[in-house]
């Protein structure tokens, strides 16, 4: 009996009619949303303007204090309202979202398949989810010393132990990842609650002395700033920009909330708190032009500074752990595209996918993270290194976007392009700016998204060049199944599983087995394990396979690339499909290949060999990755040239 899987559009169908981007909207969506969403966004507000007024020289007129609030008021409507709320979360990628789903959406249509261009889209994507790694160990830094600074407002005699304290919370922080988030999450939403709440009344209380901070809304006190300071403005955009950072979280957690729920709390508490938190700080500029310190502390009472501080801490600790797992899951997703190595990932909760923890990932992010904090020593210096990332992942999404929009949603250009040119124009302003922090520290996340960028395309040229070495070295499947037919193959008792990591029907572990035993099992299965360009894959359309020869069966097994690989569980779906299975008596086989330098013709230049070799070996096996029994896996190895 054979089993014949739909089409990939079928199975994407079928997931995108249960599309986790169209959950209705609910109190506990919003409230999730909150804890999970708006954290970067939420607490920029401690760090924004102290930066943007540092850059007008500390002490803005109240004409230019105006300007200042008129570009971050209208850079929040059309970056996060606009761009991201209305058109990017539109494109979701079967319910998930981030650049590497839009960059999987966009090369997966038919269009973008048959584009000259798809080399360059793929670039784009694979660079911008590398510079969110930046971003990762940036925004924890920046955001906790923030916080922890507020405490210099009361009194200086804490400020020896500001630097020391951040850090302490900080290493606590990456520490605990490792016993998972499920049971403090639940706390997260009402903190954020809490804290939105807050920076809104504190924004009121300042803009009851100068209410004329309101008129900021008015455009033209942004457009007239950048015409009076001209080039100098594009300094001033840097700095505004920080009130953007976290803006692109909206669309990456996309799949863990719903876009409905987002975007409600978005217009509904989180831009109204944001815009009534920097009008307060315009309203107190203005009432005291010569203010010194950060503007969103010295909103407070003196009473309240002290617990303001701790609410603040809580929230960047809540806006880190935001990132921290925003980027747990954008190293999950590149490995099941195909564009990172198998990495050892532990399931932290039995309830919440999403709950996740990488722990090469999480100990590289938390020394980066420390490194940076120790060596920048304030929020103030750190400003100058956070921001390209960010920026420059915006630009290229906004790139994807209009792929998306003309290739995937059948836009005309003449509707597509003049949207797309606005974005982009705003985008480049903001990554020129951003440009200007090079020196200031802005090289450092560059520099980290490069290495990533660089890692996973060595590893998927190196992948690439592996399997084309395999299928020109092996036996082709026809000989294989006519000695098979022939019976010159004895078989023995039970029931063997091949992995294979190409999708060769017959794979070169079962051939080298047959070569060194002498043998095969009674039973035998050639499994293909194949992961998607989309997120999720039902379980009706999880298995297929075919009957090859006598007793021989080749199953493909499908996971969407933010799935869990259960090949056990898969292969107890082709079993009840009717695929003549006795899973208690399985053996695991998959070969175990060491790169070696291939003398006659290199497949791969000197260094991307060893880089590929060193990731090769050190990545995680097939028992961890695909949840295999350990007592019942054996590989064979064998040395491949490349």
């Amino acid at each position: 009996m054979d089993s014949t899987a739909s089409h990939a559009e079928t199975r994407g169908a079928t997931t995108r009619a249960a599309s986790p981007a169209d959950r209705p909207i609910t109190t506990a969506g919003a409230l999730a949303a909150l804890g999970i969403v708006f954290g970067d966004l939420g607490t920029s507000p401690l760090y924004t303007y102290q930066t943007i007024v540092g850059t007008v020289g500390g002490h803005p007129s109240a004409a230019d204090a105006l300007g200042l609030l008129s570009l971050v008021v209208w850079s929040l409507i059309i970056t996060v309202s606009i761009k991201y709320c209305v058109f990017v979360m539109r494109a979701d990628n079967h319910g998930e979202g981030g650049i590497l789903a839009l960059m999987a959406l966009v090369t997966g249509s038919e269009a973008g398949r048959a584009g000259r261009g798809v080399g360059a889209l793929i670039v784009a994507g694979l660079f911008g989810g590398a510079l969110l790694y930046g971003d990762g160990i940036i925004t924890p830094a920046i955001s906790v010393l923030s916080a922890v600074e507020g405490i210099n407002v009361v009194t200086d005699a804490f400020k020896p132990y500001v630097l020391p304290a951040a850090m302490v919370i900080l290493f606590a922080l990456f520490a605990a990842q490792s016993k998972g988030t499920a049971s403090i999450g639940r706390i997260f939403g009402p903190v954020m609650l809490l804290w939105f709440v807050v920076i809104a009344v504190l924004g009121l209380l300042g803009l009851l002395h100068r209410p004329e901070a309101l008129l900021a809304i008015d455009p033209r006190h942004a457009i007239g700033f950048l015409m009076t300071h001209g080039l100098r403005s594009f300094i001033v955009l840097g700095g505004v920009f920080l009130a953007l950072t976290g803006g692109e979280a909206l669309y990456a957690d996309m799949g863990h909330i719903g876009r409905n729920p987002i975007r409600m709390s978005w217009y509904g508490l989180v831009l109204p708190a944001l815009l009534l938190c920097y009008a307060g700080q315009t309203a107190l500029l203005i009432e005291n032009p010569g203010l010194d310190g950060n503007p969103f502390f010295k909103l407070a009472p003196a009473w309240s500074v002290v617990p303001l501080v701790v609410l603040a801490t809580c929230g960047t600790i809540i806006a880190s752990q935001a990132i921290i797992t925003g980027v747990f899951s954008l190293t999950r997703q590149a490995m099941q595209l195909g564009w990172f190595p198998g990495l050892n990932i532990r399931q932290t909760s039995d309830q919440e996918y999403g709950q996740i923890y990488v722990p090469i990932v999480n100990w590289t992010m938390m020394l980066c993270t420390l490194a940076l904090t120790f060596g920048f020593g304030s929020s103030d210096a750190l400003a100058g290194a956070y921001g390209t990332a960010v920026s420059t992942t915006m630009l290229l999404t906004t790139a994807l976007l209009y792929n998306a929009m003309r290739d995937v949603w059948r836009w005309p250009i003449a509707i597509a392009a003049p949207i797309s040119v606005g974005f982009l124009l705003i985008d480049l302003a903001f990554f020129g700016a951003n440009l200007l922090k090079i020196r200031e520290g802005g090289w450092l996340p560059l520099l980290l998204g490069c290495v990533i960028f660089t890692i996973m395309t060595t590893w998927r040229r190196g992948v690439v060049a592996l399997r084309d070495r395999q299928t020109h070295t092996e036996q082709t499947p026809e000989w294989f199944l006519a000695k098979l037919q022939s019976g010159n193959i004895p078989r023995v008792p039970g029931t063997a599983v091949f992995l294979s990591r190409a999708d060769a029907v017959i794979p070169p572990v079962m051939v080298r087995h047959v070569e060194q035993f002498r043998a095969l099992h009674e039973t035998v299965v050639s499994l293909t394990v194949q992961f998607e360009e989309y997120p999720r894959v039902s379980a009706d359309q999880r298995a297929e396979f075919r009957h090859l020869a006598d007793r021989l069966w080749h199953i493909t097994v499908h996971f969407g690339f933010v799935e869990k690989p259960d090949v056990v569980a898969a292969l107890a779906c082709a079993k009840e499909k009717g695929c003549p299975l006795n899973l208690d008596d399985v053996v695991y086989f998959a070969a175990h290949d060491e790169v070696v330098r291939n003398e006659t013709r290199p497949r791969l230049a000197g260094w991307q060999r060893m880089v590929f070799g060193a990731m090769y070996r050190n990545a995680v096996q097939a028992p961890d990755r695909f949840n295999l029994p350990a007592d019942r896996f054996l590989e064979i190895g064998r040395q491949v040239a490349l």
